[in-house]
């Protein structure tokens, strides 16, 4: 479903990506489009903690590398607080922050444990999926914030589609090594190709993990389908922009 976004402080309206089925007060959270948010967009202060007021006091966005390893903010940030490294996950406990994501046919993931207060953002291309990222943030949530798998939400983004995704054996070898459900997240089309149904794979992984089917909401849009909506890398041939999207915990600001 695609809805509009109104900001407070601006009569603009950008177009925006419901996520969570049913609104929530304890966490703000989208998944943007190639019209807007702009939080977390890329520019020279990319891993820098940044404002957004009176949208979001605190903004995280960081370097993506395409691999799986987490940021942790387990305490207050300050604005101009600088992250430096590449991170495709962030987790957080602390109200105010909003951590984003930047995709362009990867799939963003929002996680919220409304038990432990809990956010996390995940950055899943093919190699960070094959390569367990969910799991591994799901752990990471477990073991650092003391989560309960099972009372975890988990919203998955607009990403390439299984309509469009094409992959070859570069794909079709780590996933088959790593995903014992391998052959229900891929359609052969061709010799040596096939179609991968990414959000099918992330959605696997969760409830192997054991999230609740019904706290998994997923939204079935395809990036290369909608060149109207979104942004694409493989549509496009080139990065010619991306998509932000973000979770932050309501409450209290953390202090500055």
């Amino acid at each position: 479903m695609v809805t509009e976004f109104v900001k407070n402080r601006a009569p603009v309206e950008v177009m925006t990506v419901s996520s969570f089925a049913s609104r929530s007060h304890e966490v703000l959270h989208f998944f943007g489009t190639r019209h807007g948010p702009s939080y977390g967009e890329p520019n020279a202060d990319l891993g820098r903690v940044r404002a957004a007021e009176p949208d979001y006091p605190f903004v995280v966005s960081v370097h993506q590398v395409h691999g799986t390893d987490a940021l942790i903010l387990d305490g207050p940030v300050r604005v101009g607080e600088k992250f430096t490294g590449g991170w495709d996950v962030i987790i957080t406990d602390q109200p105010g922050i909003l951590v984003t994501v930047r995709t362009a046919d990867c799939v963003p993931v929002l996680l919220h444990d409304p038990q432990r207060e809990t956010v996390a953002v995940i950055h899943a291309g093919w190699r960070g999926a094959v390569n367990g990222i969910v799991e591994k943030t799901m752990s990471t949530m477990q073991q650092r914030f003391g989560c309960r798998l099972d009372g975890l939400r988990v919203a998955i983004g607009p990403s390439a589609g299984a309509c469009c995704y094409e992959v070859d054996q570069q794909v079709m070898d780590p996933l088959r090594g790593g995903y014992p459900e391998w052959s229900s997240v891929v359609k052969m089309t061709d010799h040596d190709k096939w179609r991968l149904d990414l959000k099918k794979l992330i959605r696997g992984q969760a409830l192997g993990c054991g999230v609740d089917e019904n706290n998994i909401q997923c939204l079935d849009l395809c990036t290369i389908c909608r060149p109207d909506v979104f942004f694409s890398y493989r549509r496009e041939g080139r990065v010619s922009g991306k998509m932000v999207s973000g979770i932050m915990l309501t409450g209290k600001s953390p202090s500055t």
